[in-house]
């Protein structure tokens, strides 16, 4: 036990970036309470447990009009559901089963059936999740521009994370859409893709020990992609990283990569309950790329898009403009470690443009970590020039300003 929790692994940076955290989540604590003590019963959120429980006993599958044999009446009403929610002959146009498996786990700890009345109780179970996968990404986005940036970038990318109100909401879901898991899929999908090709010129076998990264790979691409269908445009900007970080050991690149997808859709599938056909049904009834082109030629789209940004993040008016000037004029800010996040959020926000009528903040939620990844990069280069006390000013002035606004705005919640 001593050399894991050793000062090397556990030192003044762990115990900041631990402090951030524990502030996260007491707001999220804070969001979820009010919310279920406020609102009332949330139709959505009842059916999407309802379904993964019906799952989790075997009745049936997900998002999906299957039901176990026999049960012709479970069969109609999850049909009729169904078509409610998506209109696609009861199949989830946007989600597999897994994004209703990962919300109704905790709740096989509930003893009585779900009601309205008892959502108060039940309530806590079912946002528990999207609150651990608000707890993970927001360590790894600090693992991952720790690593690339120093101290200094893990701590501005984390302190934007942990006082962005749109992933305080999407947490605590707090009138929006459960989307951490898809956002922390991604994340994790493009940075562990990074990692292995990273490690590809050790003088190794690498594809066998690289085993646990094609699991972690493999993982995250089910997670991304079965949160949301469209995210699988993740699987082919992963790969296209890995060619560019090994351009003499794609071989190499292309068999892990593979490897993981193969990982990933074994996940796919079993959310699926190993069922070859609710899964062929189901891959072909989702929407992938449900991209309008005409939105593309809209100025209103690009004001949504932008308007959906600053509203997630305020702080994000002033640093992502900034960064993104320093990035261009400043030939030492433009790297690969500044690259990847940049295009990666580019990528998903001129998305979040051509899919007007995705479900909840869709590819614009999915880019805000990037976002954060990427300014932080450039924020800790600035800070290594001889204006650093200048930098550094304006970068907590950003950040003081942006988490005592949010804060404020959760005490107004309290008192309304």
């Amino acid at each position: 036990m001593g050399p894991f929790f050793s000062r090397q692994r556990f030192g003044e940076p762990q115990f900041v970036a631990a402090l951030l955290l524990v502030v996260f989540l007491a707001q999220c604590v804070w969001l979820v309470d009010r919310g279920l003590r406020r609102t009332g019963v949330n139709e959505a959120e009842l059916f999407r447990v309802q379904q993964g429980l019906r799952q989790w006993h075997r009745a049936g599958i997900a998002g999906t009009p299957y039901c176990a044999p026999g049960d012709e009446a479970q069969r109609e009403n999850s049909a009729a559901s169904a078509w409610e929610f998506n209109n696609t002959g009861g199949y989830d146009a946007y989600h597999s089963p897994l994004w209703y498996l990962t919300a109704s786990a905790p709740l096989l700890l509930w003893p009585r059936p779900l009601q309205g009345e008892s959502m108060s109780d039940w309530g806590w179970l079912a946002r528990a999740p999207d609150l651990v996968f608000g707890l993970l990404l927001g360590a790894s986005l600090w693992y991952v521009s720790r690593r690339l940036y120093g101290n200094m970038g893990g701590y501005i990318a984390l302190t934007l994370y942990c006082f962005s109100p749109a992933i305080l909401r999407a947490s605590a879901l707090w009138f929006a859409q459960p989307e951490m898991g898809a956002a922390w899929g991604a994340l994790g999908a493009i940075f562990t893709a990074i990692a292995v090709a990273h490690t590809l010129y050790a003088p190794r076998e690498v594809v066998l020990w690289n085993w646990r990264r094609i699991a972690l790979l493999g993982l995250s691409l089910a997670l991304a992609i079965g949160s949301q269908f469209s995210l699988v445009i993740v699987a082919p900007v992963a790969l296209a990283f890995m060619l560019y970080l090994a351009p003499t050991r794609r071989g190499a690149a292309v068999a892990i990569w593979a490897a993981g997808c193969g990982v990933g859709c074994l996940l796919l599938w079993a959310s699926y309950s190993f069922h070859a056909g609710a899964l062929l049904e189901g891959m072909r009834q989702a929407r992938f790329f449900g991209i309008s082109w005409r939105a593309f030629g809209m100025r209103v789209a690009y004001r949504q898009v932008l308007a959906q940004l600053v509203e997630s993040s305020p702080a994000l008016a002033v640093a992502a403009p900034a960064a993104l000037l320093a990035y261009l004029a400043w030939p030492r800010a433009r790297y690969f470690g500044n690259h990847a996040p940049l295009l990666v959020a580019a990528l998903f926000l001129l998305l979040g443009v051509g899919t007007p009528h995705q479900p909840g903040l869709g590819f614009q939620f999915v880019a805000l970590p990037f976002l954060f990844v990427f300014v932080a990069g450039v924020s800790a280069d600035l800070l290594e020039t001889r204006h650093r006390n200048l930098v550094m000013g304006c970068i907590w002035g950003v950040l003081m300003a942006q988490s005592i606004w949010n804060l404020w705005e959760l005490a107004g919640i309290g008192r309304g």
